[in-house]
């Protein structure tokens, strides 16, 4: 008999053998019936729970396809910058925040996006504000602020006289260090520059203890489950974090970590992960991978994380020519080609999959030309399901290639619609038009797209992400971007649940509701496959379960209980 069973509902179960149903019933933490009422009623018992959902919208519960876990508990336990209106509200969380710290402390934190304030700073370069006003606010306490695609950073006058950067300080290799027309630094450091700033805020922190870094990272992880469960989200793939505050590009430490709570039955939502390092440091630790299913499916990492460039926003994207707003430049390139290439060599020989952050059409093109040299030195192997995190900006003869090497398009659908406001600015009409954000042409050339958010860059909430996805429009004035290419309902829906699902080799676990599948779902509050545009933007999550257990009930919200076996469980 069944453990729960939920009846009287509309069950979108994004099973094309039986797209809609009206109940299901969980034994454990498995789905072992979906029907109609007389079905299920079946498998009820004098213990099962049994609710009546009223009518209420079921579904799979969301796949974050792409986002980085512990950075966006980091983002919501330090200064969260992605909702200040512009730059003088930034600077006075900043201010709030000296108050609190002890001279000599750093300040951390993330979510500015000059693009997206509501005026423009005066002076500027290029839309970037200079530092005198962050610097004037905390003359003594470094501070630190990463742009909301993390491509960039925000750095007062005790910051950069702790990196010891002046006018002679040279820019990287792949980065830059914005500087006003005398040469001198204004405080905004993009891409690689980011490593002379972050190098000592690390000398910062590491004169904190192994037990307070693993404090902060466990605290980051329970409010980033809690902020997910709240909005319907149950499984997480994670794009590469790193296990502490200054380990920003090694995840290695952060796999163990994650096995660990998933093996002791501590982690409330699904996490599966991409590792990230260099070369040279994975290659040393590849043995130790794959790891699939641990902790009862609730830790897997199958995948190796690399990326060939930044962000638009940040002049970051790899451009097959120049920015329209910034002649001459065509974007950085952040890692090189042949250590790319090393690592899909290790991806190959440990059969893991290997996920790519490409933004800009040129580095779109040059990770293709680098997955179709691994897949034709292995014919006999048709699976690969290697993925282009982001594929943003695409040059028009490229979008078949996707289809024809089988590369997942591992989008995310705010994206879009955020950065609209600065893409025709950035690349002109005719790309912007043809080539940004193209889910139309990828779908119709058979392409998954997977979504998500790239939390923290973005909200995680899926309910925005999908509104984004179908509409293509800003919720807060209803520009448009390119309506031509928006996904319908169902396209959208199957991308955020088992599209991700596939995109992980993991369609067979999770991601539609059928009978053997896990038991992670969630309720809401209007039925997304037919409200109303405008009243996807108030849709609710009611209820998230994972594995049969209720993870988040919204309050007020009630369950009617037809019988009860015993309370409902409870988070730990």
């Amino acid at each position: 008999m069944a453990d729960t069973v939920f009846l009287n509902a509309v069950l979108a179960t994004v099973d094309k053998e039986q797209p809609l149903a009206t109940a299901l019933a969980i034994r454990g933490d498995r789905i072992i019936c979906v029907g109609d009422q007389a079905l299920i009623e079946k498998w009820i018992g004098p213990q099962t729970t049994v609710y009546d959902l009223e009518g209420r919208f079921v579904m799979p519960g969301f796949i974050e396809g792409h986002g980085h876990f512990s950075g966006l508990g980091k983002m919501l336990a330090n200064l969260n910058l992605m909702h200040a209106a512009n730059w003088d509200e930034a600077v006075g969380q900043v201010a709030a925040a000296v108050e609190k710290a002890q001279p000599g402390d750093w300040i951390y934190g993330r979510g500015w996006h000059q693009e997206k304030w509501d005026r423009r700073p005066e002076p500027n370069v290029l839309g970037y504000p200079f530092h005198e006003g962050l610097s004037g606010v905390s003359p003594d306490n470094p501070v630190i602020l990463f742009h909301a695609s993390g491509h960039a950073l925000y750095a007062n006058q005790a910051a950069m006289d702790a990196a010891g950067i002046n006018v002679e300080t040279a820019d990287p290799k792949g980065g830059e260090i914005v500087r006003d027309a005398a040469g001198r630094a204004i405080g905004v450091f993009e891409e690689e520059a980011m490593t002379l700033i972050r190098n000592a805020y690390n000398t910062y922190l590491s004169s904190l203890s192994e037990a307070e870094h693993a404090r902060r990272w466990l605290s980051w992880v329970e409010a980033a489950e809690e902020e997910c469960l709240r909005k319907g989200v149950t499984s997480f793939q994670d794009a590469g974090t790193g296990s502490s505050e200054f380990e920003v590009y090694s995840s290695l430490p952060e796999m163990k970590r994650y096995q660990e709570l998933a093996e002791k039955d501590q982690l409330d939502i699904r996490i599966w992960a991409m590792v990230r390092d260099s070369y040279d440091k994975l290659k040393d630790h590849i043995d130790e991978f794959p790891v699939i299913g641990a902790g009862n499916y609730f830790f897997t990492c199958r995948a190796i994380k690399s990326e060939v460039d930044g962000a638009l926003g940040a002049f970051g994207a790899w451009l097959l020519s120049p920015y329209n707003d910034k002649p001459g430049f065509e974007g950085q390139n952040t890692t090189s080609v042949e250590e790319v290439r090393n690592i899909a060599r290790l991806a190959t020989q440990r059969n893991m999959q290997f996920c790519v952050h490409a933004i800009g059409d040129r580095a779109n093109r040059v990770v293709l030309d680098i997955f179709e040299e691994q897949f034709r030195q292995r014919p006999e192997k048709k699976d690969w399901r290697w993925r282009m995190e982001h594929a943003q900006h695409l040059d028009t003869t490229d979008i078949p290639r996707f289809a024809q090497l089988g590369v997942i398009a591992s989008m995310q659908g705010i994206h879009c619609t955020s950065d609209a406001p600065f893409v025709v600015s950035r690349l002109g009409e005719e790309r912007a038009r043809l080539g940004a954000y193209a889910w139309r042409s990828l779908l119709d050339r058979g392409v998954i797209v997977a979504n998500g958010t790239d939390a923290p860059v973005e909200d995680v909430d899926p309910i925005k992400n999908f509104y984004a996805s179908v509409t293509r429009k800003r919720e807060d004035n209803g520009l448009e971007f390119f309506a031509e290419q928006r996904m319908t309902r169902e396209e959208a829906l199957y991308s955020y649940t088992l599209g991700n699902a596939y995109a992980a080799f993991e369609e067979d676990l999770k991601g539609s509701l059928e009978y053997g599948k896990l038991a992670d779902l969630v309720v809401l509050s209007n039925n997304l496959l037919s409200c109303g545009d405008e009243e996807i933007l108030g849709t609710e999550v009611l209820l998230t379960m994972v594995g049969g257990v209720v993870k988040y009930r919204k309050e007020g919200f009630s369950l009617t209980a037809v019988s009860q076996k015993n309370k409902e469980p409870q988070r730990r």
